[in-house]
């Protein structure tokens, strides 16, 4: 069996998990979303977000220090479920990890036009309402391009990018929340909610409602789980580690869109086309302006390093259990990454990202509901697992066992309300649930064919390796 090679540090895991969480579409999405949900139930939206969130981390920091092997999610399924739950979940977290590389091919050219229009000619069709421009389309796919290499050499060399960038945006993110609260004013906040701009009221209605979108931009952090074979580090120290993730990006967004919200009033923000950086440069300070899309293009790399890495692995637990082909489970020997799965990863994003800026917030709600199923069903696994091994102790156990069931529950909630017409989170037809029609009849063919070989004892050896069950 082919193995992954332990060279991730603790701090780069971090960077992973919170910097692959963090993209750059936010800072753009700033305007459409203040007009969506108002200031007021998008920040209080990502904060009730974040806490759900850290509830469903819970069961992941659990589950990872127990089992920390690559394919996260994939191998607690299994281990907990079996063989259809854990393909289920693989073929959720593959199209929302795709979504998300397919979204980063149009975000990448999209988040380089607010500074230089002048990129927006050669039109080539149009999409949902906007139209693909052809050297925006072509920066998408050099820098699809330029990140899978940086993962073809191995995945050290991402990480220690990843970490570098991360630190980066950190201070940048501190310098723009700091002009933005000092040079603006609690008045441009208040109030926080406005029914005759949002489109989504009353108050709690546009807070539950943008869980959705909450959810598609922490969904990151399992990323970490995922990548765990390949962790340098205690595997009780990894287990925090999933859950300071969560916090961290909340955190992050938490910020600086609050400070967007304080530096010019919120309701001129909502009628702008590009958000935060926007704000800041109709505010007087172009630089600030600056700093804030310096943010979103280092987001772009992070979560593209990030996703990139993840989906491959999540394909080679897959192949490991023979739900994929072997093709997928080869991991170079030089590099110590499976190469193939790379590539099919690189194909999914360019293959999707063609489909331009009008399909940015498919893939988000999208990639939301396939994300609020895998959380929902892990959670379960968590239980289930914690009933299976009860006479052993994991390295990094959740002292309330209530905590990941909260998030369960309302990420079901979130489901449903994305998935039943004519309510305020309902996806948007026909085209997200086309969709997911779509990806789901495509998995269910793939494991209709996938073979039967091979006990489930093999398979669990083949997921778990030389890990027992602590």
């Amino acid at each position: 069996m082919s193995e992954l090679k332990k060279t991730i540090s603790p701090w780069a895991m971090i960077a992973l998990g919170a910097a692959g969480v963090i993209g750059s579409s936010w800072l753009y999405l700033g305007s459409d979303f203040f007009a969506a949900f108002g200031a007021g139930g998008t920040i209080l939206g990502m904060a009730l977000g974040t806490l759900l969130a850290f509830c469903v981390a819970k069961a992941y920091s659990e589950l990872a220090s127990r089992f920390p092997r690559a394919g996260g999610e994939i191998v607690y399924a299994y281990v907990g479920g079996g063989r259809l739950l854990s393909f289920m979940v693989g073929w959720m977290l593959i199209g929302a990890y795709g979504g998300m590389v397919a979204f980063y091919v149009t975000a990448a050219g999209r988040l380089l036009t607010t500074m230089w229009p002048g990129l927006e000619v050669m039109p080539l069709y149009t999409i949902g309402g906007e139209t693909i421009f052809g050297p925006v389309l072509a920066i998408g796919i050099a820098l699809t391009l330029i990140i899978l290499a940086t993962n073809w050499f191995g995945v050290s060399i991402g990480a220690v990018t990843q970490l570098v960038l991360f630190i980066v945006m950190i201070v940048l993110a501190v310098i723009v929340a700091a002009v933005g609260f000092g040079a603006g004013s609690i008045d441009n906040f208040l109030p926080a909610f406005d029914a005759s701009v949002q489109q989504i009221s009353p108050a709690p209605v546009a807070i539950v409602a943008f869980l959705l979108p909450a959810f598609a931009f922490l969904a990151g952090f399992g990323v970490v789980a995922v990548l765990a074979e390949e962790a340098n580090a205690p595997a009780k120290l990894l287990g925090k580690i999933v859950g300071w993730s969560v916090l961290l990006a909340g955190g992050f967004y938490i910020l600086v869109l609050t400070a967007t919200a304080f530096v010019i009033p919120w309701t001129e923000t909502a009628g702008l086309k590009n958000g935060t950086i926007e704000a800041f440069d109709k505010a007087g300070f172009p630089m600030i302006a600056m700093a804030a899309f310096i943010i979103g293009v280092l987001g772009i790399i992070t979560t593209f390093i990030a996703v990139f890495a993840a989906s491959s692995r999540l394909m080679l637990a897959l192949a490991r259990v023979q739900l994929l082909p072997p093709f997928f489970g080869k991991v170079h020997e030089k590099s110590g990454v499976p190469r193939n799965a790379l590539l099919f990863t690189t194909a999914i994003g360019i293959g999707l990202g063609w489909l331009g800026p009008g399909a940015l917030l498919w893939f988000l709600n999208v990639g939301g509901v396939y994300i609020g199923v895998v959380w929902a069903i892990t959670v379960y696994c968590f239980y289930r697992v914690r009933v299976m091994y009860k006479g052993s102790e994991p390295p990094y156990k959740v002292r309330f066992a209530w905590v990941p069931a909260l998030g369960a529950i309302a990420g079901i909630v979130v489901i449903l309300g994305g998935l039943i017409p004519g309510l305020p989170l309902s996806l948007r037809w026909p085209y997200e649930y086309a969709i997911i029609v779509v990806w789901l009849l495509l998995g269910g063919l793939l494991y209709l064919l996938s073979p039967r070989t091979g006990t489930r004892e093999e398979h669990l050896r083949s997921l778990l390796g030389d890990t027992t069950a602590n």
